[in-house]
């Protein structure tokens, strides 16, 4: 187990209503829970999170109850649901993952534009030029950036780990 990586998936929410409500209040679109559902079908394929750290709005929650639902029979994560999430510039993203215990392989983050974006493009220190052009530009929603880390947790510092994969959704326009 010592050999295997350490995973990040970074993912902003599937997609929200626009508007009417609170913005920390938006519920997903019918669009979006399908959205979700396809992610967790596709996180199914090796990267079945051990720790899910999901903002409290109320979209990210959907985005992961949905995506959680897709997962199957797979094990059951560890879900913390963090304020600090909601509204967090990237460098505070990078400072909840430093926390995380070593003994964690895979850890996906639910959270919103630009942090997750902007998270990846600060974390990757190598990776294919189309996806390191897409975390700069931003993630659409139910997009994700998947990360492989070399070191513990503690040690995730700037271009420290290597971009694997930009997953969008096959309904972007």
């Amino acid at each position: 187990m010592t050999g295997r990586p350490r995973r990040l998936v970074l993912l902003r929410h599937a997609k929200a209503e626009p508007g009417g409500v609170a913005d920390e209040l938006r519920r997903l679109t019918a669009v979006g829970t399908r959205q979700a559902a396809a992610v967790g079908a596709r996180l199914r394929d090796g990267l079945v999170p051990e720790l899910a750290l999901v903002s409290s709005a109320v979209r990210t929650r959907e985005t992961w109850e949905h995506l959680r639902a897709a997962l199957g029979d797979e094990p059951e994560p560890e879900v913390v649901v963090s304020d600090a999430l909601y509204g967090a510039h990237h460098l505070e993203v990078v400072d909840l993952l430093r926390a995380v215990d070593d003994r964690v392989r895979t850890v996906l983050v639910v959270g919103h534009e630009p942090a997750m974006s902007a998270a990846a493009a600060h974390l990757t220190g190598e990776g294919e030029p189309a996806h390191v052009a897409q975390v700069r530009s931003g993630l659409s929603t139910a997009a994700f950036a998947v990360l492989e880390l070399p070191g513990p947790w503690s040690e995730l510092d700037r271009r420290g780990a290597a971009l694997r994969d930009v997953v969008r959704p096959a309904w972007d326009e």
